[in-house]
């Protein structure tokens, strides 16, 4: 495909949602939606297909207007059969279709695990690569507005264990278009996972096409105190942990992991190596999730520079509660990722 990789080291490090040298800034939401018409628009063996996203709100607004543009049999909405179709899904990839199935929910992606887990991401191991499985799915973590158990959950960290799988997590505009479209291009079977609070937030984007490749993460902020790294909506979190921590005379790293799977260990290692110190902020459950992999590849290969042991941002370990009360001391932010950082100097 004749996309061009832009290496997402070039974006000012201190700058990850604001102007950018006077580059143009879209929203996280219309990134995504210019991906996916670019990609339609590129490559006919791309299509689109998942429930309501030819509805006028067009999944949050991600997909506004695409039927229209590139029509019903590339952009197709999908019953309410999340294990059927993303068997369908998978069954076009195989024949050389490049599909983008995407789910309104990351809690719903369960129904399909038996489709993703022992077909969509072992068919090219089972069959030594003869049979590929271009499928790219996106899915999407909610939160707040009273979601509850089973409308609000961060699931990355299951399909994260799944070798053949890519599961990457993107923070910001730039990297909503140019991961969504890397992945697309790659041929790789991989789940895009985005944050809905992301969605209305504001970054240089590049209007031509361009991909990010997975198992890349970033420097958003440089600093020698302490790495603070995370994923998805706590990116945003540590950058204002970062700043209030400035005013303490801390000087923080922060890293946006980009991908979990693959994990850009080289960057972990190196930023730890620097400080001395890690805070990793998760958006999902700290037992068996994505911050203890991130622990556990520093205790392998930068414990000699630890100065204090890692301390985990997760969520609470339990179901997510209804009541906006019980949310707000739910979810964890700034304030706990400041006290974390603390504790370590």
């Amino acid at each position: 495909m004749p996309w061009t990789t832009v290496q997402a080291d070039k974006r000012p490090p201190a700058e990850p949602f604001g102007s950018n040298g006077g580059e143009r800034e879209i929203s996280y939401r219309s990134a995504i939606r210019e991906a996916l018409d670019q990609a339609l628009e590129l490559d006919p063996r791309v299509f689109l297909i998942g429930e309501g996203i030819d509805d006028p709100g067009g999944v949050f607004g991600t997909t506004a207007g695409l039927a229209a543009t590139h029509g019903s049999k590339r952009v197709m909405d999908m019953p309410l059969a999340e294990n059927g179709l993303t068997g369908v899904a998978a069954g076009a990839a195989m024949t050389g279709m490049r599909p983008v199935l995407i789910h309104m929910r990351v809690d719903f992606l369960p129904m399909a695990m038996d489709q993703i887990i022992n077909h969509v991401a072992k068919w090219s191991y089972m069959t030594g690569g003869r049979t590929r499985v271009p499928l790219t799915m996106r899915a999407i973590i909610g939160r707040g507005w009273g979601s509850a158990a089973q409308h609000s959950q961060s699931l990355h960290s299951l399909f994260a264990h799944i070798p053949g799988l890519r599961v990457v997590m993107p923070a910001t505009p730039h990297d909503a278009k140019g991961m969504l479209l890397g992945c697309i291009a790659s041929g790789v079977p991989s789940l895009v996972i985005e944050h809905r609070w992301l969605y209305d937030r504001l970054g240089p984007v590049p209007e031509e096409p361009y991909t990010v490749p997975a198992g890349t993460g970033a420097i958003l902020r440089k600093g020698d105190h302490v790495t603070l790294a995370g994923v998805s909506h706590m990116v945003v979190e540590l950058l204002q942990a970062a700043e209030e921590l400035a005013e303490h005379g801390i000087n923080a790293e922060v890293l946006d992991l980009r991908s979990v799977r693959p994990l850009d260990e080289a960057l972990l290692i190196t930023s730890v190596r620097k400080t001395g110190r890690l805070v990793v902020a998760d958006t999902g459950w700290r037992h068996c999730g994505i911050s203890a992999e991130v622990a556990a590849v520093v205790a392998e290969h930068a414990w000699d520079r630890l100065k204090a042991p890692v301390r985990r941002i997760c969520l609470a370990d339990c179901p997510t509660p209804a009541s906006p009360v019980l949310e707000q001391a739910y979810y964890p932010g700034v304030a706990e990722i400041v006290a974390a950082a603390g504790s370590l100097l």
